[in-house]
């Protein structure tokens, strides 16, 4: 059951959700990511592409499969890899993105950032987009803690309500391009949209009630949350 008076919080996801998959961003990450996993685990590039590729499948993220089974320090993982990205070079100011998340009622919603990075690189990204002010916290995956959780695990969910000050998930309202992550969303009773990329494949099996190309379409589908124009 919703809670009484309590105010709806608008969860965002960041990376290939706030700027665009074109940017190419996940591919210099999994460059990052593979190499790292051939320099710490003296493994030949296939070798590390498939563990890569099994440990994301798995976990829904590599360091979690790097420090469950490999012992590796995830703050030196993310220094190498997420920090390690040139974003300057490629993510810039997004003015249509601001537009959107500023016609978000906030005199009805509460906008909140979750992603599966580490805190120094969503800061980075939603500065870059220049959307920073506008949000009013950040739950991120913590890999200084001894034992971290994300998302799709129910734990990082229950953390970014707790973060984020909602207890009811009828009033959690959410936007991910990950399909594992929108699936355990839907789950919980929240109301989420898929963020498709415009030439993704549609999945055979929707992870949720509302698959979206753009962003832009969270108006369309959630016109509760914006102002009415």
């Amino acid at each position: 059951m919703a809670e009484e008076n309590e105010k709806p919080v608008f969860f965002f996801d960041i990376d290939n959700c706030l700027y665009s998959k074109n940017l190419g961003i996940h591919g210099m990450m999994a460059k990052l990511i593979d190499e790292f996993f051939q320099n710490h685990l003296s493994l030949s590039q296939d070798e590390a592409n498939e563990l890569h590729y099994r440990y994301y499948k798995e976990y829904g993220l590599a360091i979690e499969g790097l420090v469950k089974h490999h012992k590796v320090d995830a703050l030196e993982y993310n220094s190498k890899v997420d920090d390690a990205l040139p974003l300057e070079d490629v993510i810039k100011p997004d003015p249509e993105l601001r537009k959107l998340i500023e016609d978000i009622d906030t005199s009805k919603f509460r906008l909140w950032l979750f992603t599966n990075a580490y805190t120094t690189h969503g800061k980075r990204v939603v500065k870059l987009l220049q959307v920073d002010d506008l949000f009013e916290g950040m739950t991120y995956c913590d890999y200084g803690s001894d034992k971290f959780y994300c998302k799709p695990q129910a734990h990082m969910f229950e953390k970014a309500m707790k973060e984020a000050g909602v207890k009811s998930n009828e009033n959690c309202y959410f936007v991910d391009d990950s399909y594992i992550n929108c699936e355990a969303a839907q789950k919980r009773g929240w109301k989420v949209a898929h963020l498709l990329d415009k030439n993704d494949k549609a999945p055979e099996q929707p992870a949720c009630n509302y698959q979206i190309r753009s962003l832009q379409e969270l108006r369309k589908i959630f016109p509760e949350a914006f102002k009415s124009s």
